[in-house]
């Protein structure tokens, strides 16, 4: 069983120093500071065993870098709130998150803390939307209630209230403060964010950029990010990623004065980039040219980029046939983030043991588990992952 004693690696030291931006690139203490890394979203939700066991993975990965969400919105969701009313925080629920902070900084690993979800799930901007002006949840729609997330005060001011509670508290394991402990590298504004019901684009910015400036307000040393797609917002272009549907201009977002480093997710397959869709689309080459056109992008606004969550599953009528051909897949892409200046990628998703001991379920087709077991499909690509972070950490 895992437990909370470190795990032996590279970065089996709790950081000092907070990661900084210079010259379009992360540093810590004047050094570049690169990385592999990955996604693990249900940590503040979690056991300490469960908590362990996945952290003392991606420590055993050589991962430098962790995203989690940092929220749990309602009660009667099925799930522990966090702030089961506006402006009411369970002290007892937010155990968990205090205690992954704990342990990543145990293991020498960095956390991007997530602060609400653009989705139902956990709450997010549809608990917002019900809290303050009982709208039905249409985030899978046109948007239009879910949009007032961006624009009602009331809304806007509960959740500045929630981010600063977060980013403000003492830690009952560190006694550090959030805003003081550099294993915290990035508090990141929302998963996902989308404005649908403004293809403008202009809800969505002026949204960030408040938001940009009031949580470095709190979090001067750390970094802030806005955990965006990177939907670009071309009224006239025809793939649905490039296009202005979503209310996404990524070029716009990733120059705000308070975003430190722009982020992209990639997901072909369920953006219609793959073959059953369009006939002749590699899924895998489409996502390649995702990632160089964004990297040659973020340089140009002298931003670092992260491509923060990226994902194949294995779907032969789409272009992925078995996990050798995801495998090869993931290659590419973290090659393409290698080879090209990228300032560092964290894969969806890494899971690892549940209580009883079995693993976690795959529920998106995206998991990886780092487990030698006979029963992992997925220890090739966890092996290929771990071989890319150490790269990524010498250069």
């Amino acid at each position: 069983r895992p437990s909370s004693t470190p795990a032996a690696g590279p970065f089996a030291r709790r950081p000092v120093s907070f990661v900084n931006v210079r010259d379009a690139a992360f540093e810590v203490d004047g050094a570049a500071f690169r990385f592999g890394g990955t996604n693990c979203y249900y940590l503040h939700q979690q056991s300490h065993y469960m908590i362990d066991a996945a952290l003392d993975d991606a420590a055993a990965m050589s991962l430098r870098v962790l995203r989690a969400w940092a929220f749990a919105d309602g009660a009667g969701n099925g799930f522990p709130p966090l702030q089961p009313r506006p402006y009411v925080y369970d002290e007892a629920a937010f155990d968990p998150l205090d205690y992954a902070v704990h342990k990543a900084g145990q293991l020498g690993i960095r956390l991007v803390l997530t602060l609400t979800n653009n989705w139902p799930d956990y709450g997010g901007m549809r608990q917002y939307v019900t809290w303050f002006l009982n709208l039905p949840d249409d985030s899978y729609g046109a948007m239009v209630n879910h949009d007032r997330f961006y624009t009602e005060k009331s809304i806007k001011d509960c959740y500045k209230a929630y981010a600063e509670f977060v980013i403000t508290r003492r830690n009952r394991y560190t006694g550090l403060r959030y805003n003081e402990d550099p294993t915290i590298m990035t508090f990141e504004l929302a998963n996902e964010p989308r404005g649908r019901s403004d293809k403008s684009g202009a809800k969505l910015l002026g949204w960030v950029a408040e938001m940009s400036r009031f949580v470095k307000r709190l979090a001067p040393r750390q970094l802030v990010a806005i955990g965006d797609e990177g939907f670009y917002g071309e009224p006239n272009a025809s793939d649905y990623p490039y296009g202005d549907y979503e209310g996404v201009r990524w070029k716009e977002l990733a120059a705000l004065p308070h975003v430190d480093y722009a982020t992209i997710h990639l997901y072909p397959e369920g953006w219609g980039e793959n073959s059953a869709a369009k006939p002749g689309t590699d899924p895998v080459s489409w996502g390649t040219t995702w990632i160089t056109r964004h990297l040659a992008d973020a340089a140009a606004l002298g931003k670092p980029l992260v491509l923060e969550e990226f994902g194949l599953s294995v779907n032969a009528a789409q272009g992925v046939p078995d996990e050798t051909a995801r495998a090869a897949g993931y290659q590419t892409w973290v090659d393409a983030v290698h080879d090209n200046g990228g300032a560092g990628d964290q894969f969806w998703l890494l899971t690892s043991r549940v209580d009883d001991g079995s693993f976690y379920p795959d529920y998106d087709g995206y998991r990886v588990v780092w487990d030698n077991d006979p029963s992992n499909p997925t220890s090739g690509l966890a092996k290929l992952l771990a071989a890319h972070a150490k790269a990524m950490a010498s250069g």
